[in-house]
């Protein structure tokens, strides 16, 4: 009987262990030393270590900070690259590019809203489900697109945001495939949403 309890206990640690995630900001010295200015065509605005069941990654956030100045940066376009550790190098798993749009007011300005992303495994199963939260705004200053975009099993689960006064020209789209996520990451990005809603003063809804 003591066997079998011992052998129980060590199947639960393997268990346990094997969907152990861990998850980091890079400093930019470390991001100079593990040489990731090679993996994004843009300078980087931000980067994150992960470690899960599939390997060690590193998600960089690249901005191409079109106009710089005292009083603000300005991007035209945005890049975010997840690579991972292989052999002493990088192999890239997924990557999401994004522009200012055509629009009336004029979009001045992209970029990633890192406080509102995250690497964390969200549905419990040992794997990271990174989220991507950008944003763009206007000629005056107004948040006009929000995109959330979910990366499950290296597949994106996007949903596309934009602000306006008017109903006619709001909306608020979930991809098609969005409710093939599991529930505990649904619900984890509904709640971003209320939460961005609340700290952003956004109205996050279709029409």
């Amino acid at each position: 009987m003591k066997k079998y309890i011992l052998l129980l206990l060590s199947l639960y640690s393997t268990i346990i262990f094997s969907q152990k995630t861990e998850s980091r900001k890079l400093t930019k010295q470390e991001i100079h030393e593990i040489e990731l200015e090679n993996t994004i065509n843009f300078p980087i605005y931000s980067a994150f270590e992960y470690q899960d069941k599939g390997g060690v990654f590193e998600l960089v956030l690249g901005e191409n900070q079109k106009v710089i100045s005292k009083k603000d940066t300005l991007n035209t376009k945005i890049q975010a690259v997840c690579v991972v550790n292989d052999h002493g190098g990088f192999l890239e798993k997924w990557r999401i590019n994004d522009l200012l749009e055509e629009y009336d007011p004029k979009e001045t300005n992209i970029w990633f809203w890192t406080k509102y992303c995250s690497t964390k495994d969200l549905d419990g199963d040992g794997y990271i489900d990174p989220v991507i939260v950008y944003g763009s705004k206007t000629e005056y200053g107004e948040i006009r697109r929000v995109k959330i975009i979910t990366v499950y099993k290296n597949k994106k689960y996007v949903i596309r945001a934009v602000e306006c006064d008017l109903d006619y020209c709001r909306s608020f789209k979930k991809d098609q495939n969005w409710n093939t996520l599991p529930q505990k990451i649904k619900t984890y990005i509904d709640l971003l949403v209320v939460k961005l809603r609340k700290e952003q003063n956004l109205i996050l809804k279709d029409g």
